[in-house]
Formats: structure tokens, C-alpha cells, sequence
């Protein structure tokens, strides 16, 4: 479904991708770990043309997305949704509003089909009660469900999870986590998550690429992650804190 092919990417001095090599498979939800800035949601972006590569190529199903006109990318973007960070809800509308928002440009549906529609998304994430109320008045879990339900307005094949359960305290997460694995079960929905939250890792994943410092740590399956014996992935797996220097060389 999409590969990304030996991904370069440089912001000035910064050389933040560094040859990236990674495969998705239709149906499949693959996990993107690693530590904070090392490349993950720059790869998010380049998936969507959001940013193009210095070097090699982003492929959507065998077509290089960085060669894609504007009608196939537009095309491609409608495949695929986002759910970012912070949730990027507007906190000028209402639940409601920012549900339907995705749809305005949609002729074919009124905007009965649009309510209803709304209704059904937020009672799949389980807040269909709030749908009058606004942005402000939700919690961060409620707010993420609702990012999420926002997503689902346009039916994605594909949806980038770019740190799904960042802020959450941990009984949230494991809500949130357990929608992107419903995503894919109930739906066939393709799905990547870039995260350093190991438990949502361990509950989502069917593959995971472990970036560090741009480039490919290990790539394969959760057990291939497990055996890995890179001292930084091995911190990862326990998840643990220690009060001993914590000594990943220059992997």
C-alpha cells in the first residue's frame, strides 16, 4: 500500500531522514517508534506530499507521490486521513461544526446526511452526547475521540496517527488505543502510528519500523523488535526508568 524508498530529508543543516526503508501492507497497522525528533512525523508528511524528499521516493500503491499531479494527489489525500498531535479541532465551532467541516465542499450530501453522518462517527468513538457541546468543554481523552471520529467523516483507507496517545493518562490511552485496533479489525483501515508510547505500541502494531538519529534501527515484526540487541530498542521494550546512565553508543 505505501512504501517509503530510502527517504532523505534535510531542513537546512539538518539532516532529519537518512535513507528511511519501509513497507505498509494494505489492511495492516504499522507502528513507527523512536525517540522525540528523530524523523517519524516528517515521514507522515512526505506520505501525503505534505513535504517532498531530497532523495528517494514515498510510494501510494506503486505511484511516487512527490510525482503526483494535483488531481492524483488530491486524489490520494482523500484516501487518507490525519489525526494529528493536538487533535486540531477548531475551537470556534462546536463539536458538531467541526465534525461536518471535512464535508463542506460535499454536494452530494445535505446537510441532514452530514448531521447524521456526524452523529454515527461520534457514536462509534462513544460521544455522541457531546456532540453540542465545544472543544474547550471536552477533556484531552474526549478531545482525541473526537479528533479521531472527525477523521472518520471521510471514510480514509488510510489513516496517519501522528502520537495518538501523547497526554493521556494511561486508562485513555489504552481507549484510544483500542479504537485504532478496532479501525483495522472492523474496517480493513490502513493504519500508521508513529508513537513512543510502548503499550499502545504493543496492542496496535502488526509491524514496526524503530527509527534513530533519521535512519532505520530494525524494521520487521513485533517479535524481530523484541530480539532486537540494540541497547536503545532493548530500553524501549522495557519501558522502564533507571537511574544508571543509559549507554546507546552511536547506533
Amino acid at each position: 500500500m505505501i512504501d517509503l524508498v530510502n527517504l532523505h530529508k534535510s531542513f537546512g543543516d539538518l539532516h532529519v531522514l537518512r535513507g528511511v526503508t519501509f513497507s505498509v501492507r494494505k489492511g495492516e497497522t504499522h507502528v513507527v517508534l523512536g525517540r522525540s525528533g528523530t524523523g517519524k512525523s516528517v515521514s507522515l508528511k512526505c506520505i501525503v506530499g505534505l513535504l517532498d524528499p531530497d532523495e528517494g521516493a514515498v510510494l501510494a500503491e506503486g505511484v511516487e507521490v512527490a510525482q503526483m499531479n494535483q488531481t492524483t494527489l488530491e486524489a490520494w489525500r482523500s484516501r487518507v486521513g490525519f489525526l494529528f498531535q493536538g487533535g486540531a479541532l477548531y475551537d470556534s465551532m462546536s463539536v458538531l461544526e467541526n465534525m461536518v467541516f471535512p464535508l463542506r465542499s460535499r454536494k452530494d450530501l445535505s446537510e441532514e446526511d452530514k448531521t447524521d453522518l456526524a452523529h454515527e462517527k461520534l457514536r462509534w468513538v462513544g460521544l455522541e452526547g457531546a456532540v453540542d457541546k465545544n472543544p474547550s468543554d471536552l477533556s484531552g481523552g474526549m478531545r482525541k475521540r473526537c479528533a479521531l471520529a472527525r477523521t472518520l467523516m471521510t471514510e480514509p483507507e488510510v489513516i496517519l496517527y501522528d502520537e495518538p496517545t501523547t497526554g493521556l493518562d494511561p486508562v485513555t490511552s489504552n481507549e484510544i488505543s483500542q479504537l485504532i485496533a478496532r479501525l483495522k479489525d472492523e474496517r480493513g483501515v490502513t493504519g500508521i502510528v508513529v508513537t513512543h508510547d510502548m503499550p499502545c505500541a504493543r496492542l496496535v502494531a502488526d509491524s514496526v519500523t524503530f527509527l534513530h538519529r533519521g535512519s532505520v534501527l530494525v524494521s520487521g515484526t513485533w517479535d524481530t523488535i523484541r530480539s532486537c540487541d540494540k541497547p536503545l530498542v532493548q530500553f524501549f521494550m522495557a519501558s522502564e526508568f533507571t537511574r544508571e546512565p543509559l549507554d546507546i553508543g552511536e547506533e
